[in-house]
């Protein structure tokens, strides 16, 4: 197919703008598919944390045939931790669709992900999306919009972007806010109208980026990306140029194309399609696949610096190969390093200490993605707290900031600014949303994030909404307040039991019920203090010949508290330590004993 007739574009928004749902919509209204094969929602978010999140996190290649032209599609993800997924695929794309909500407008991800499209010259068409909801005002999002546009330096080409109003959830559009119900044919037409057809040459020597990685069980490992020059020959060699620019010449398997959902195997592609290559031993993001008569490397994706850092151990607690599949220091290692041969924006470094790895990511979700997905896979590991990464420039220590916008009631709002505050927040802007609801905007250090989403929740009652994204570095501006409460710490292992949960919920909040296995040196709750406290929770009641009148009463225990994986991230102290297992999330210290605790302390008042 010539690449007049190949359409490539990215789709684009803030989290749960509705991308997914909008590409599920495309896909449905093609006519490419029988309805059984298109069952159940958000067809396009496999992964299973993808479906529990509401989120996408892995980018997803999927074609539309329409009349005579084939339009490819690649839904990226909206939250800024996977900026790494999101700056390498849109080098694949000729256009975006850029999705804002009709009602919150454009949101920090927004900005993120159009900076990033504009930086690459790409010219977007704007979907206002959800004109379904309750108090939409298309009007107020789109001036949102143009003005977001102007702020990022969009050039005049870029600032004449065409509009279309939505309801991917309902399936239909509109070319006007007020405007008739249409089918998405009318947007399918908006995209051959106005996104680019792919302009390299196709009588070059063949050139591709490898922009995605995949793997099959059959193949091996399969390189992804758009063919930017000449076209795809089996009888012909290529080499594989890797970001240090050494070659090496490979014999091509399989070649892949998109269908649909489906890859599909062809014999030929040519410029501008999106294409999967099979036979390279091993293969990089960022490297480039040539004819090896002309082997010409491609720009390299640049992808931004990590900005927070976990230390990924082995498990030597005293439950440690209870529950893991995995559990050496060795599976360890290899799982950290295959996640990045495809996760770009994260890095792995070994440490000092033969079972320590210091793993550094793009955000707290970004980390316990891979967490969570580790620990879902078999493996059993600790998790030390997060530290942000600190950069060096002309002698001076820069941290990173956050730009963040909060959406509360204007009842809570006097509270969240004062916890902002105490944070080393400044604000930026505070804009009336509607009745009684305010949006605060403001700049933090990365540090000062740790642990606010749940205090935020706790003070707005749940109704808080919380989105950050990268926003700067600045110079370190010290020490923030950490966590002030103190924990509570098993004395000796055993069974939890009612008796003590009873007579020690006085002390502060438990994170166990009756009946739970704990160990010496496991944290079991928060202290109501700011010191840390060593109790036992082990301990029964003894019997006795005598009864009362009260002997028999029922014990009441308040709810223990349940923590998910990034309140956990937020919550630990540089002492402590997460438990990871397929089974499940238990707080230590790092030193089990409490003599050694105390030695350590002196060492560091000392010091």
């Amino acid at each position: 197919m010539s690449s007049e007739f190949i359409r490539n574009i990215g789709i684009i928004a803030h989290v749960d703008h509705g991308k997914t749902t909008l590409v599920d919509c495309l896909l449905r209204q093609s006519g490419m598919f029988r309805d059984n094969e298109l069952a159940g929602t958000c067809i396009m978010d496999s992964n299973e944390l993808e479906r529990e999140r509401g989120i996408t996190i892995f980018s997803k290649n999927a074609s539309i045939r329409y009349q005579n032209y084939k339009i490819n599609i690649v839904d990226t993800p909206g939250h800024a931790d996977f900026g790494g997924e999101v700056e390498r695929i849109l080098k694949m794309v000729n256009g975006v669709l850029l999705i804002v909500d009709a009602v919150e407008g454009p949101m920090p991800q927004t900005r993120f992900v159009l900076k990033k499209s504009l930086d690459l010259g790409l010219k977007p068409i704007v979907v206002i999306n959800k004109i379904d909801r309750p108090g939409v005002d298309p009007a107020k999002a789109l001036d949102a919009v143009f003005d977001l546009f102007v702020n990022l330096g969009a050039s005049d080409a870029q600032l004449d972007f065409p509009i279309i109003y939505t309801s991917a959830k309902l399936g239909y559009c509109r070319l006007e806010p007020d405007g008739e119900n249409l089918d998405m044919q009318a947007l399918l037409d908006l995209i051959i109208r106005k996104v680019d057809p792919h302009e390299g040459d196709s009588d070059g020597a063949f050139q591709m980026l490898v922009s995605s990685i995949d793997y099959n069980d059959y193949v091996g490992r399969i390189a992804i990306g758009k063919i930017q020059r000449g076209r795809y020959d089996s009888r012909k060699a290529y080499t594989l140029i890797n970001r240090a620019g050494d070659m090496q010449a490979f014999k091509a398997t399989k070649l892949f194309t998109f269908e649909g959902l489906e890859q599909v195997e062809v014999e030929a592609a040519s410029t501008g399609d999106i294409i999967g290559i099979a036979g390279m031993k091993e293969v990089d993001i960022g490297e480039t696949i040539a004819d090896s008569e002309y082997p010409e490397a491609l720009p390299v994706i640049e992808i931004g610096e990590p900005t927070l850092a976990i230390n990924f151990l082995v498990n030597d607690s005293p439950f440690a190969g209870r529950e893991g599949k995995y559990v050496t220091s060795r599976q360890l290692r290899d799982r950290l390093f295959k996640e990045i041969k495809h996760n770009v924006a994260l890095r792995v470094e070994e440490t000092d200490g033969s079972e320590a790895y210091k793993v550094s990511g793009r955000g707290e979700l970004h980390l316990s993605i891979l967490i969570e997905t580790m620990r879902r896979e078999g493996f059993e590991f600790a998790i030390s707290r997060p530290e942000v990464v600190m950069k060096q420039v002309d002698g001076k220590t820069l941290e990173p900031e956050e730009f963040v916008i909060i959406d509360v009631e204007e009842t809570y709002m006097g509270p969240v600014m004062e916890a902002m505050g105490q944070r080393k927040a400044s604000m930026k802007n505070m804009l009336h949303t509607g009745s009684n609801a305010v949006r605060l905007e403001f700049v933090i250090p990365t540090r000062g994030l740790f642990g606010f989403r749940s205090q935020m929740l706790t003070l707005t009652r749940g109704t808080g909404v919380l989105n950050h994204n990268f926003h700067n570095y600045i110079p370190y501006c010290g020490p923030l307040v950490r966590r002030i409460n103190g924990v509570l710490i098993a004395l000796q292992g055993g069974k939890t039991t009612t008796y003590s949960l009873f007579n020690l919920q006085d002390r502060g909040t438990m994170f166990l019920g009756p009946g739970e296995e704990v160990y010496t040196g496991m944290i079991v709750g928060e202290n109501k203090k700011d010191s840390d406290l060593v109790i036992n929770l082990c301990k029964g009641k003894k019997l006795t010949n005598l009864r009362t009148s009260s002997s028999d009463d029922t014990v009441s225990l308040t709810p223990h508290r349940k923590m998910s994986l990034e309140q956990i991230l937020g919550y630990l102290n540089h002492d402590e330590l997460a438990e990871i297992t397929p089974q499940s999330i238990r707080l230590r210290k790092k030193l089990l004993d409490e003599h050694d605790r105390k030695r350590d302390a002196k060492k560091q008042n000392v010091s």
